[in-house]
């Protein structure tokens, strides 16, 4: 009987850590904030294949991480009412695995796909007929005896994410005939709302200036507001106090985010270059050594944000620091460097 009731209790508490992204995910239109262009095609879409009794058309959501591709497609599939299976392009290794995929969708299936641009190439020339004809070719032996097995698909809809749509091939983009969505940074007041309904779903309270101070150092970006709001419920938990603006300042400090949601290694490598390059330019091998990071780390983690806030350039000679990055990390940018700069 004791365990019984200990099941019993389980299943009432708020939800774990693993499971709380997911909560925190809009299930309709009028909670999903921002995106607001996005948002009005979709729902036009969405209708109009409604009315028709037919699977929307395939869709693909870009941009940089943490903006809410996966949300949109979980939503897709909520007001649909419709089924969706999750994978990835790195999982899908093989043609025997899109085609297993395939073949177990049922009539009216959403099939998500991230970071589609990590897909196979032959597996992408597979996928073409999927999508637009709905038939799916597979080829059994080799050589003369080769023969092509052509399978007929239940209608469904390919939503994919990615987050450099550059990488994915002409033939693959233009097949997504539902259109093909860029989603954009998010407003200040767009995040404050964000983090007001997580922190509500999350149970804690939250003043109006900590949730200021929270969205002015999330990057513009859902995803980590959602991990500052997180890591802030943790110390105002130990403290015993609701999240206060020194409840969140104290958890920034431990973070070493700064006012402008800089990172510890966002201020390092602007340090190196500005203290041991005299600002650059240089080159991106030389500043990975210098930093300990990998290059790719640099690029696609680091630099965006960086770009983005005018602290560095991209010149064809390498990487340069801007008369804000210095003046950001307290320094007096040379004289002779400045008049370049500006």
């Amino acid at each position: 009987m004791k365990s019984k009731s200990s099941n019993q209790n389980q299943t009432t508490e708020p939800a774990t850590d693993w499971t709380l992204d997911q909560s925190l995910r809009p299930t309709a239109w009028k909670e999903y904030i921002g995106q607001e262009n996005i948002k009005q095609n979709l729902k036009i879409l969405l209708q109009a294949a409604q009315e028709r009794q037919h699977p929307p058309e395939h869709l693909l959501f870009y941009g940089p991480p943490g903006l809410g591709k996966t949300t949109l497609a979980y939503l897709i599939a909520k007001e649909l009412a419709a089924q969706i299976k999750v994978t990835s392009g790195p999982a899908i290794e093989r043609v025997g695995d899109l085609a297993s995929i395939l073949t177990n969708l049922s009539p009216g299936d959403i099939l998500f796909i991230d970071e589609i641009h990590r897909l196979n190439k032959l597996i992408e020339e597979v996928l073409y007929p999927a999508m637009e004809s709905g038939k799916l070719n597979i080829v059994i032996g080799k050589g003369p005896g080769a023969r092509v097995i052509q399978l007929d698909l239940p209608p469904f809809t390919l939503i994919a994410a990615t987050t450099r749509i550059a990488l994915l091939s002409s033939p693959l983009r233009s097949r997504f005939s539902g259109g093909t969505f860029r989603l954009d940074f998010y407003t200040r007041e767009e995040i404050q709302e964000i983090i007001r309904r997580s922190a509500k779903i999350m149970g804690v309270e939250i003043g109006e200036a900590a949730a200021k101070t929270i969205a002015s150092r999330s990057r513009f970006t859902p995803r980590l507001a959602n991990q500052l709001l997180k890591r802030c419920r943790d110390l105002a938990q130990i403290k015993k106090k609701t999240i206060d603006e020194q409840i969140v300042l104290n958890t920034l400090t431990l973070l070493g985010v700064d006012e402008l949601g800089l990172s510890a290694a966002d201020r390092k490598l602007l340090l190196t270059l500005i203290e041991k390059f005299g600002g650059g330019p240089t080159g991106l091998n030389t500043l990975a050594a210098a930093t300990a990071e990998e290059e790719a780390t640099i690029t696609e983690v680091h630099e965006p944000y960086l770009i983005q806030l005018g602290f560095l350039d991209r010149t064809p000679r390498g990487r340069q620091a801007t008369p804000k990055a210095y003046s950001h990390l307290g320094h007096q940018p040379p004289i002779n460097k400045q008049e370049k700069l500006i």
